[in-house]
Order: C-alpha cells, then structure tokens, then sequence
C-alpha cells in the first residue's frame, strides 16, 4: 500500500519520504562557495569539501541499498578514508540526492535484508539511517556554512527514533549510549532539531569559527 505526499509523490505505507530532506541538503549544498570548502565542520576530521563528499558516496551507497544491488561500496566502511570532491561536486551531489530520494520510493527498498558500510540490516532499518545522515550532515552543511536549517518535522521524527538510545545504561550508571556515540544532553524542552543532533553525539551550539 502506498500513500501520497503533498508533492504527488509516493512513499511506501508509512515510510517516510526522503525527497524533501534531500532537496534541502542540494539546496544547502547550492549556496556554498568555493571559498568556503576548506571551513571545518562539526565533523572533527572533516572541511566542508570532505563533508560534501562524504554525501555523494553516501547517496550513492544507500541507492544501492534500497535496490539491494549487492557491490563493492555497500560493504566498504565509510570511516576508512576521507572523501573529497571533483569540480563538478553540486552537480554530482544534486543527481546522486535526487536518485536516492527516488529508491526510497519503492515500498520493496523497505522490505527484506539490504547492506550499507558492510553491515546486513533490515531495509527500513536502512531507510531510516538514510534519512538520518542527511538530516545530521544537512545540519553539519548549514552550521560550517552559516545558513539556516529547517528540516521537515518527519524527517526529524524519523531520525530521532533511529538515534534514540535503547537497552542498557551506560558506563557508571548513564545514560545509554546512542548509535553514533554518547549523546549530548540538551536542555529540557529544547527544539526537535537540538534533540536529534544532540542524540547523534554533536553539539546543539556548535558554530563556525570566525
């Protein structure tokens, strides 16, 4: 069973469709400078050109993921290496979001087993760690950039339930710890925006330097 989205795409049942948090992270992406690709980012081994990167190979992997085309870059761990970009990067970017917000469109991309970074997870599990990277890198973008940043709220919704802590506590007693890290506490009552990069171990408040 499908349903239709305000935009006259359809998702699967109540999967959420990745199209409006992909469109914004292009958007964000569209509006960053030359001069800019060298800033850092709240990713401590990353400038903005290598948090680019690492979106492209990103959306490429999880398209892969949602048509289980079983390769190379489903198992390779994204964390061995540091990506960067070619000259035609917003391009590259805008095709490789605009694909992967269409597999996802596919009610069979969150049915049975898929991979991504290496490891076998269910496809709506993979789904949902897909709109979570671009919500969590969309927010990385917009703060080492100085632009605004409003994802939709099902978008948010969605990668709060992925990141929210489960099981046991954590070291002495804490809290546990989440699927990225240790989470940082936000203030009580904060913005749904701050809880979810809070859960994915950043920093609500972190800024861009000068």
């Amino acid at each position: 069973m499908t349903g239709e989205t305000t935009s006259g795409e359809t998702t699967s049942g109540d999967m959420p469709d990745l199209g409006p948090q992909a469109r914004l992270v292009a958007r964000l992406a569209e509006r960053v400078t030359d001069g800019q690709l060298a800033a850092p980012t709240p990713c401590p081994d990353y400038a903005v050109r290598h948090l680019i990167g690492h979106l492209i190979g990103l959306a490429r992997a999880f398209e892969q993921a949602a048509r289980k085309e079983f390769g190379p870059a489903l198992d390779a761990d994204p964390a061995s290496h540091v990506p960067d970009i070619g000259p035609g990067w917003r391009d590259e970017l805008a095709g490789a979001l605009d694909a992967l917000a269409g597999a996802w469109r596919d009610p069979a991309a969150w049915r049975g087993m898929t991979r991504a970074g290496g490891v076998d997870l269910p496809g709506e599990v993979a789904g949902l760690v897909a709109l979570d990277e671009l919500v969590v890198h969309g927010w990385d973008l917009a703060r080492a950039t100085g632009q605004e940043y409003g994802p939709d709220e099902t978008s948010l919704e969605g990668a709060r339930a992925l990141l929210t802590p489960t099981g046991e506590e954590g070291e002495e007693g804490g809290e546990p710890d989440g699927l990225f890290g240790k989470p940082v506490l936000v203030p009580e009552g904060a913005p749904l925006l701050d809880r979810v990069i809070g859960l994915s171990g950043r920093d609500p408040g972190w800024r861009a330097r000068g």
